[in-house]
């Protein structure tokens, strides 16, 4: 059997077992917020932002940005349908409600003049995911934000690296989040980030981020409200540091990777990759392919295909309105219809010229394509 190629991992070097092993055998008593202090530091001078708050996870980035904006019971808030759910369930845990509208059929990204329309005098925020690495479209949603008078939050889990005309992913809206999940292009195991440029907002969310202590506060042990436990651990934050010292290199080598597949498979009929339009840059966290509705390929003749290759495959994400907890919205076409003939391809940065070939070449021979 063929070696088997994974859909994502982390890279992992001797210099992140170091740091690692430092945080467990030292980071204690007044080295115990340490490495996650130069984490933050480090992130937020990588993004250019005045403010960075390391959390357990971006879910919970999203959850306490939202809270100190104040939405709450009532309020909607403005997103895509095309999403992990990650995104939407911080909404549900403040009692408001996700208002999930289409995607742009090329960025498959939140399209903006469908999120204008669907504000109503309930509306408090609209999120912008930059999904797989591809950008919103900023300029449009900032502007809408401005004549609404309604915040934009970015959540850039899968955004590091991408660019929108000179500003990275995460530092335009109001407040960003970030993921260091163990498939991200940076990572701490599990963990986050929350980001923003607004002074007040970030001494709202780092108090809810310490159970509702303020800092400052000298009485031992008082909370001013009911906050949250959101915290990164000083061991997670180590990896980060170690990872950040080599941040231009874990996203320039995703880049290499989606600049292969571009090379090899952009210029077929049928099938279209992540786009990267003038003044951006993408930053490639999840190369993935969509076919065109004549190819007649679907998500399960590419996963027959993956898995007969011994690859893996990522399904494109399912309408966040196609599941369970919410209520279908089959309007949102492009939502409903571009995953059942899109995947998600193999990009982890370890990946080898022979592995590339091999998904390149399950790839060309379901367009009955031989040449590599």
């Amino acid at each position: 059997m063929k070696p088997r190629i994974f859909y994502t991992k982390p890279s992992i070097t001797e210099n992140d077992v170091r740091l690692v092993t430092d945080a467990a055998r030292n980071g204690w008593g007044p080295r115990c917020y340490e490495f996650i202090e130069r984490f933050e530091n480090q992130f937020k001078d990588h993004l250019g932002v005045r403010h960075a708050i390391a959390t357990s996870s971006c879910t919970g980035a999203l959850h306490m940005g939202l809270a100190a904006l104040g939405i709450g019971p009532g309020d909607e808030v403005i997103m895509a349908d095309t999403n992990w759910i990650a995104s939407a369930a911080p909404i549900t845990y403040l009692g408001a409600k996700p208002v999930f509208v289409d995607i742009l059929p090329d960025s498959w990204c939140i399209d903006p003049e469908l999120a204008e329309r669907a504000i109503t005098p309930r509306t408090r925020a609209i999120i912008a995911v930059h999904l797989y690495g591809n950008l919103c479209q900023m300029d449009r949603l900032l502007e809408i934000g401005r004549r609404h008078n309604l915040p934009v939050i970015e959540d850039a889990a899968e955004a590091i690296g991408s660019r929108w005309h000179g500003q990275a992913a995460g530092s335009l809206g109001r407040f960003g989040s970030f993921s260091f999940h163990g498939t991200k292009t940076l990572t701490t195991g599990e963990g986050g980030m929350f980001v923003t440029n607004d002074t007040d907002l970030y001494e709202r969310v780092l108090t809810l981020s310490n159970h509702g202590r303020a800092r400052g506060q000298t009485k031992q042990f008082w909370p001013e409200l009911v906050g949250f436990k959101y915290k990164m651990s000083n061991i997670q934050a180590a990896l980060g540091c170690a990872q950040m010292e080599r941040i231009e290199e874990l996203i320039g080598r995703k880049r290499e990777i989606l600049a292969y597949y571009r090379e090899h498979l952009g210029r077929l009929p049928g099938l279209s990759l992540n786009p990267e339009p003038p003044g951006t840059v993408n930053g490639a966290w999840m190369p993935t392919v969509v076919f065109a509705p004549e190819t007649g390929i679907t998500r399960e003749r590419l996963m027959e295909a993956f898995k007969a290759e011994n690859a893996d495959a990522r399904v494109f994400f399912h309408p966040l309105s196609s599941l369970p907890m919410f209520e279908e919205e089959p309007r949102n076409r492009h939502a409903w219809d571009i995953p059942s003939r899109a995947i998600n391809l193999p990009s982890y940065h370890d990946l080898c010229e022979a592995d590339l070939e091999r998904i390149v070449g399950t790839i060309q021979s379901l367009l009955g394509r031989t040449d590599r």
